[in-house]
């Protein structure tokens, strides 16, 4: 069993042992959970040492490639008369991607910590929707894929439905229905794939060597970006995000928001733009479109909430269009931004939602004008809410400065493909929302953590505990790592994603 076998399996192993534990020794299970999410980390660590070593010497080679070099492969026949394979790989996307969940699982376990209903049943299907995100990150067979982006979806009901709050059964049945939705427009998709390309089979690479005819591409492509947009809140399939982000627990939300969410744009590069690049030069100033009203719409909506988790969800709206936006910039630099996004949303949007869930476990409120004067007695807290803050509006020295940059320039360097005159005044549009995000970040925080304290009782809180300072301080330091050394996360990614970009202009039409 390879490498990228474990990195799927341990999660999974590591419920079993916790479906194995009984229920009243709820210690234990926490302890197992961590622990096994902490095992995961390790072997991430040595995936990233092992992909260095291997990838280091062949970067100009896979530059230069017009399908992506993939390392660790592993396949296996599965159902060889469907054209089935279990057949995995990792690139460097795939890599960074791996690293984001894995990071975001340890930490959402141990801001966790402290969840006392059904708590097994709770890490079980916590660690079993991880597996399913890991395994879509290394799948390179649509059938594989598909079956693990499903295996990440459904869990999610029953965490929101019973472990989350306000409007949760009504929450948990909007975001599962709307994200079935979208995955039956990816099914549908990778079928339209699987008949056209005549190959008999759902390898990403095989198909990836047809050249789809421009009609084909012209209708097939948009329904695989849709499907995907569905679930990376694409506007106007946007609206189960706010509703979802609020009512699920924590760790959820902190995998919702930070991991899940970032299918979307990892699949629209991958697979839509990936196998289709004609249709992509067709609809990406379309989408383009889209994803600066996501963009503008997200950041108003953060404006007007009043709820701290409605506040960060609409956030993530406009976040995730700044995704979708470097997807749709189809050149290499836009690329680069969307992954950097993608991480540096997915660890900043983690770290909020984890400070989200303590902060309400003291004062059970999320409401944002009953709180003031948190940082007197929350100083961690109040430290590493700024922290994501300034993260969230871009603030030089933290990861999001450097994504958003590189999405902003993908959006003025423009394609051949696309108007270049409506490509700038869209990216125009979309650099504004930076001052809209300013407004709303720093206007929240100093409501939530400045002032003299509102509530006599607040004066009685705690700051945070161990478990609660580990997790957020991981989450903040990488901010820090990605914003002061961004070339550690583009040379890692640079290579693969040059090597998606360069089917844009070699890949021919019939």
């Amino acid at each position: 069993m390879g490498l990228l076998s474990w990195i799927i399996a341990v999660p999974f192993i590591t419920m079993l042992f916790v479906v194995c534990v009984p229920a009243r020794q709820w210690r234990a299970i926490r302890w197992i959970s961590a622990f096994g999410c902490g095992i995961h980390l390790v072997l991430t660590t040595i995936l990233v040492y092992r992909y260095w070593q291997e990838a280091s010497p062949n970067m100009e080679a896979i530059r230069s490639a017009n399908l992506a070099t993939l390392f660790f492969v592993e396949r296996i026949p599965w159902f060889p008369s469907l054209g089935i394979t279990y057949y995995i790989g990792v690139d460097g996307i795939s890599v960074s991607m791996i690293v984001l969940t894995s990071l975001i699982i340890f930490t959402g376990s141990l801001a966790s910590w402290y969840v006392d209903i059904r708590t097994k049943e709770f890490y079980a299907l916590l660690l079993l929707l991880v597996t399913g995100v890991f395994g879509v990150f290394v799948s390179y067979d649509l059938f594989l894929f598909f079956m693990f982006y499903e295996l990440a979806v459904l869990p999610m009901y029953l965490l929101i439905g019973i472990w989350g709050t306000g409007p949760k059964e009504y929450a948990a049945m909007k975001l599962t229905l709307m994200l079935l939705v979208g995955s039956a427009f990816v099914l549908v998709g990778f079928f339209a794939l699987y008949h056209a390309s005549g190959l008999h089979t759902f390898d990403l690479q095989q198909l990836a060597t047809v050249t789809y005819k421009n009609d084909f591409q012209r209708w097939v492509f948009p329904m695989v970006f849709v499907g995907f947009g569905v679930i990376g809140a694409l506007y106007p399939f946007h609206t189960w995000s706010p509703d979802g982000h609020s009512s699920a627990p924590t760790a959820v939300s902190m995998l919702h928001a930070g991991v899940l969410m970032k299918l979307g744009g990892y699949g629209a590069l991958r697979i839509a733009v990936y196998l289709l690049p004609e249709g992509a030069k067709m609809w990406a100033l379309f989408f383009m479109v889209l994803s600066t009203i996501n963009i503008v719409y997200g950041s108003f909506g953060a404006i007007m909430q009043k709820d701290l988790k409605y506040f960060t969800a609409y956030s993530s709206v406009s976040h995730c269009g700044f995704v979708l936006f470097g997807v749709a910039t189809l050149n290499v630099i836009g690329f680069k931004g969307a992954v950097l996004q993608m991480f540096s949303h997915g660890i900043m949007t983690g770290l909020f939602f984890a400070l989200i869930g303590m902060v309400y476990g003291r004062t059970h409120t999320r409401v944002i004008p009953e709180m003031g004067g948190l940082a007197k007695v929350m100083p961690w807290f109040a430290t590493m809410f700024y922290i994501g803050g300034l993260a969230s509006l871009g603030l030089p020295g933290l990861s999001g400065f450097v994504a958003e940059t590189h999405v902003f320039l993908g959006g003025v360097f423009g394609n051949p493909w696309s108007d270049r005159t409506a490509t700038l005044l869209l990216t125009i549009v979309a650099t504004m929302s930076i001052v809209v995000t300013a407004v709303y970040v720093l206007r929240g925080l100093a409501t939530v953590f400045q002032g003299p304290i509102t509530n006599e009782h607040y004066l009685e809180l705690t700051d945070a505990r161990l478990p609660e300072r580990l997790s957020t301080g991981i989450l903040a330091a990488t901010l820090f790592v990605v914003g002061l050394l961004p070339w550690l996360f583009i040379n890692l990614t640079e290579s693969s994603i040059v090597a998606i970009a360069n089917r844009l202009t070699t890949a021919g039409t019939p």
